[in-house]
C-alpha cells in the first residue's frame, strides 16, 4: 500500500530463493526454520509494533482497523475498527501505541482504552504529506518518515509539502523538525538503542543510508549504507538491519552486507518486528497475510 511499485510472486521467489553468501556464518533464522503462516484473512497488514508482553498490534489499513495477534494463544482480536488509517506504529514507554494515521496525516497517540490524541499535524503552517513509519529514541522523541502516496480516502491530490522528508518531535512534543530532507520518497526507519545511528530507507530511489543521532535530535554524517530500498525496518541485538520489499525480507550487517534473506510467498512484504515474549521470533505483514519466522537471535527491542 505504500508503494505501487510490484513484481509477479514467481519472480519475487526466483530472486529471494538464491542462497545468501554469509560473512562468517553469521544468518539469523533458526536452524531449518521457515515461515509459519499465522493468517491470511486480511486485505492489507501493516505497522507492526510489540508490546510489553510480546503480543504484536498491526493495521489492516483498507478495513481501518488494528489488530491484535496474542502471543500466549496465538489469536488475533480486533483492537480498533477506528484507526485513522493507521500505517506504522510503535509503542512509546508509557505503553500507548503511536501511529502515522494518514487519514488526517497525522502522528497520534492511542492509549490502551483506544482514546485517541494528537500529536503532530503539520509543518510550517501546512498539512503532512501522509506519516508512514516512526521510530521513539530513548529520550521519548519522535522520528517519522513523511513521503506521499495518494490516497482514496483525501480529497486532495497535490503534495502539501515542498519535499518528502523526515521530521522529528521533541520529547516534549512541542516542536516538529525537519532533520532529512535530501531524499526522493523516505519510508522505512529504525534507530539503534543506544541512540548513535538512524536508518532511513529511501524505497523510491532503491538505497538505505545511515545518520549519526545529535543530542537535539538532529541528524549529521548521511552515509549510504547499502543500495536497496525498504518499506519497514527492525533491528536485532547484533546490530542487523531487516528490511522489507518485494523481495520478502533481507537481513543486513552493520557494515551494509546482506547475510540473510526470508523468502514470503505474497506480492509485498511491507514491514517487520520482533514478536514473542522472548523477542526472538520474527512477525511480517505481507499483502493480506502475517507470518511468524523462529529466530537465531532475539529483537533489539
Amino acid at each position: 500500500m505504500k508503494t505501487h511499485i510490484f513484481i509477479t510472486l514467481l519472480t519475487s521467489l526466483l530472486l529471494t530463493s538464491a542462497c545468501v553468501q554469509s560473512p562468517k556464518d553469521q544468518r539469523v533464522v533458526a536452524e531449518g526454520a521457515q515461515p509459519i503462516l499465522l493468517s491470511n484473512a486480511f486485505t492489507f497488514t501493516e505497522g507492526p509494533a510489540t508490546d510489553k508482553q510480546g503480543n504484536v498490534y498491526f493495521t489492516d489499513q483498507p478495513n481501518n482497523q488494528i489488530i491484535k495477534w496474542t502471543q500466549e494463544d496465538n489469536s488475533f482480536s480486533v483492537f480498533t475498527d477506528s484507526s485513522h488509517r493507521s500505517n506504522g506504529m510503535y509503542f512509546d514507554r508509557e505503553g500507548k501505541l503511536i501511529s502515522c494515521a494518514d487519514l488526517n496525516n497525522q502522528l497520534i497517540s492511542i492509549n490502551p482504552n483506544g482514546e485517541l490524541s494528537i500529536l503532530a499535524e503539520g509543518y510550517n503552517g501546512l498539512p503532512l504529506n501522509g506519516p508512514n513509519d516512526l521510530w521513539i529514541d530513548n529520550k521519548g522523541g519522535i522520528y517519522i518518515t513523511d513521503p506521499y502516496y495518494q490516497r482514496p480516502w483525501w480529497n486532495h491530490q497535490q503534495m502539501p509539502q515542498d519535499a518528502q522528508c523526515v521530521y522529528y518531535l521533541n520529547p516534549q512534543g512541542t516542536q516538529l523538525t525537519r532533520v532529512a530532507d535530501k531524499l526522493q520518497t523516505p519510508n522505512g526507519i529504525i534507530g539503534t538503542p543506544d541512540n548513535t545511528l538512524l536508518y532511513v530507507s529511501d524505497i523510491a530511489d532503491g538505497k538505505t543510508y545511515s545518520y549519526q543521532i545529535q543530542a537535539d535530535g538532529s541528524l549529521s554524517n548521511r552515509k549510504l549504507l547499502f543500495e536497496k530500498g525498504s518499506d519497514g525496518m527492525t533491528l536485532d541485538q547484533r546490530g542487523n538491519i531487516y528490511i522489507t520489499n518485494a523481495d520478502g525480507v533481507s537481513v543486513f550487517n552493520k557494515e551494509g552486507q546482506q547475510i540473510d534473506q526470508i523468502p514470503i510467498p505474497e506480492d509485498w512484504t511491507a514491514n517487520v518486528t520482533f514478536g514473542g515474549k522472548e523477542r526472538n521470533k520474527l512477525f511480517i505483514t505481507a499483502s493480506k497475510s502475517v507470518y511468524l519466522v523462529d529466530m537465531k537471535v532475539k529483537g533489539a527491542y
